[in-house]
């Protein structure tokens, strides 16, 4: 029996073995001629499925029939039961689907040419194949918020600039594309308050250990503890999608991961979570909340489960791709060979149809407005920005609803120059030893200040030195005034500066918003509610083709199981 691979062609559905003392009766049953063995290992098999011409699932294939001459003959054992029983959920799934002439769509629109949407681009091509004509629209350019700017002919970071090490997606993505790890070159960090430091990272592991427990106790070790419990069972994911299950809700995601903990951390803040875990309010204040202001601009008020997701960042080894992290996206959609449409989409239509939906996307460019027919519409951008969307949903009763809020504006700004080493209390500049600054509530000015490297790095690169002319990235709320400049700067070149709306103001009250906005209409940006980051949206956009694939093709048991965690022991 076979049905439609991810990959395209077709996939041979398996049987499930017997216990041993059941194949050794069906084997001598088949000797007998008075049974037909669905054991693969049998060379007297009595099943036959009767393919009729033209491929399985086309539109007007009538459904293949199954022949088994004597039914019945498993022997009464439970184990053999249940499996013949899945198997037959199986097969009845499949012969639905068949009877309904489920073909492949024919054309998918994707909005956004981002890391979600070039992935999600990837991963719809990997599950319906590669005649599927996918349409990517951009108003923009492509990578979305992982860019570069270019500051005295190099190239550097402006957006995403680092990735974990547990980033699976990401690590898939530039081993399929043949791209490479950047080498790192190392640098000093240290926390500052508008005063003084109130920690100082050394080249010596040990020394950094002593300081960080004279000065916090075992605050550390428990937030480290704390961390690697979240990020434990959010590694399920990669499991579960590699099994094709997918989630229509971002409940639905959090609660198969963690049950109700997971959901439970998106109404309860990191410092209310932290301190029931005995982390001291001084460690949270000083070490807790630098991180949060570098990675999302926003404080230890914000849920707890996005501030695990940032925390981690902080503990793991980093990596960056060579010549750019954008280049993950270009390339994905080179691979998809999918058609990049530079035009910014203004209505998503449902038009009226009998059998599955139609939807009409509608956009204007510089050559005037247009519109074409979609079987799949992927949103994977923000639909919400200031509480004003971009994109009108008409024809759809109810009225599609999407989540309300509001995104966190964050600047980054390129400054090529002599950094004021005073202000941080080093009136000699070649005294000062930091290439990575975090900073507490104060200064409010900036959020963090980093002595950054290019993406192309050579084998004799070296950075510069602090009395020496570097480019610093400093991430701020708003934009930097002269006076601020100043402040941080004795002297500079140059300022070039992008603007983003990075992250969702993440609130305990925000509630979790649905991937699934109608039939084959889905908001792969929902997953940021919960938390925000590359690896994050990666995840979303698996789940988005897995949720597309199944809801297509009508596998509805793929689609938000309960017991996943339970069948992850037994079975996956």
């Amino acid at each position: 029996m076979r049905k439609p691979h991810p990959g395209g062609g077709t996939e041979k559905l398996p049987m499930t073995e017997p216990a041993p003392r059941e194949m050794r009766l069906m084997r001598a049953s088949c000797r007998r001629g008075t049974a037909a063995c669905p054991i693969r290992s049998c060379d007297q098999r009595g099943w036959k499925a009767e393919q009729p011409a033209g491929r399985w699932g086309g539109a007007g294939s009538p459904a293949p029939t199954l022949q088994c001459p004597s039914p019945g003959v498993l022997p009464p054992s439970l184990p053999a039961m249940a499996h013949a029983a899945r198997l037959l959920a199986a097969l009845a799934a499949l012969l639905a689907a068949a009877a309904t002439g489920d073909a492949r769509p024919s054309k998918i629109a994707v909005v956004g040419a981002g890391i979600g949407g070039s992935a999600v681009a990837h991963f719809l091509q990997q599950h319906f194949g590669p005649r599927v004509q996918i349409d990517v629209f951009e108003k923009g350019t492509v990578g979305g918020r992982l860019a570069t700017i270019s500051v005295n002919k190099q190239h550097y970071e402006s957006g995403a600039a680092s990735f974990h090490s547990l980033s699976l997606h990401m690590q898939g993505f530039v081993k399929q594309l043949g791209l490479r790890h950047r080498r790192e070159v190392g640098g000093r960090s240290a926390i500052f308050n508008g005063e003084n430091f109130v920690l100082e990272e050394t080249d010596w592991y040990l020394l950094n250990l002593f300081r960080l427990w004279w000065h916090y106790g075992i605050s550390f070790l428990r937030l480290q503890m704390w961390v690697e419990e979240v990020m434990e069972k959010f590694m399920r994911i990669y499991k579960y999608q590699a099994h094709g299950y997918a989630f229509s809700g971002v409940e639905e995601l959090l609660y198969s991961l963690g049950e109700s903990a997971f959901v439970n951390m998106t109404q309860r803040s990191v410092a209310e979570s932290l301190l029931q875990v005995g982390v001291t309010q001084r460690f949270i204040d000083d070490v807790v909340s630098a991180v949060l202001r570098a990675s999302y601009g926003q404080s230890a008020a914000m849920p707890a489960f996005a501030g695990a997701m940032s925390l981690a960042g902080a503990q793991g080894s980093l990596w960056s791709v060579e010549g750019g992290n954008k280049l993950v996206c270009s390339g994905l959609l080179k691979l998809t060979k999918a058609n990049v449409i530079h035009a910014t989409v203004t209505t998503v239509t449902l038009q009226p149809t009998e059998g599955k939906p139609l939807y009409r996307v509608r956009y204007e460019n510089e050559a005037g407005t247009g519109s074409d027919n979609y079987d799949i519409v992927v949103i994977a951008t923000p639909l919400h920005l200031d509480n004003s969307s971009t994109i009108a949903f008409e024809g759809f009763d109810p009225p599609i609803d999407v989540v309300q809020g509001s995104f966190q504006p964050t600047v980054v700004s390129l400054v090529h120059g002599y950094l004021n080493s005073s202000y941080f209390g080093f009136p000699d500049p070649k005294l000062f030893p930091f290439a990575n600054i975090l900073t507490t509530d104060f200064p409010s000015f900036f959020c963090a200040l980093d002595n950054i490297c290019p993406v192309n790095i050579s084998a004799s690169f070296r950075r510069k030195q602090p009395q020496e002319a570097a480019v610093w990235r400093v991430q701020s709320p708003q934009p930097l005034l002269r006076s601020q400049l100043k402040t941080l700067f004795r002297s500079y070149y140059s300022v070039q500066t992008a603007e983003w709306q990075a992250h969702p103001v993440h609130s305990p009250h925000t509630p979790l918003p649905r991937f699934t906005l109608h039939d084959q209409l889905f908001h792969l940006n929902a997953l940021e509610w919960a938390a925000s980051s590359v690896e994050v949206t990666a995840v979303a956009a698996k789940n988005v083709a897995l949720l597309a694939f199944n809801r297509w093709y009508q596998d509805l048991d793929k689609i938000d199981q309960k017991d996943l965690m339970h069948k992850v022991k037994t079975e996956l």
